[in-house]
């Protein structure tokens, strides 16, 4: 059997105790629009999702595992350099890494990445509907070239 490469992500979904506080609380780091969500039989909010372009974070209500140690994932932000002090204000736990790692208010960590360093791309048509024109440094030029994205 053939194998399907993998392509990308589509979408995360993390679970937290609350949409509404996880909402708030991503809403003071980072701008963002909201793609849609839902509310449960209960009438509480049970999802919502962040839209990212041609992705989506999704938030989903009921965490149930212990905060994350050495698991995490990267976010990719056109300029970090407010990151720190957004996360810091809005609860987060900053970590003292080599990166700007953070926990957010449910334990999960988050990587926070500047798109210009990373070979990471969205297609122009994705940037322009998101309003964005971002560049890339020499570095991650090279690296698209070394890798043949061109």
């Amino acid at each position: 059997m053939k194998k399907p490469p993998l392509v990308g992500l589509n979408h995360v979904a993390l679970e937290v105790d609350s949409v509404d506080d996880a909402l708030e609380f991503y809403s003071a780091v980072f701008a963002f629009e909201l793609r849609g969500a839902h509310k449960g039989e209960d009438g509480v909010l049970e999802m919502a999702f962040l839209d990212m372009g041609d992705q989506f974070l999704a938030l989903s209500r009921e965490r149930h595992q212990a905060p994350d140690r050495n698991r995490h994932f990267g976010l990719v932000v056109d300029d970090r350099s407010s990151v720190r002090d957004l996360a810091a204000a809005a609860g987060a736990t900053i970590l003292d890494t080599d990166f700007l790692d953070f926990l957010d208010s449910w334990g999960k960590r988050i990587e926070v990445v500047e798109y210009r360093a990373l070979q990471f791309t969205k297609a122009e048509g994705v940037l322009r509907s998101m309003g964005l024109t971002l560049e890339k440094s020499a570095e991650a030029v090279a690296e698209i070239n070394k890798n043949g994205m061109v």
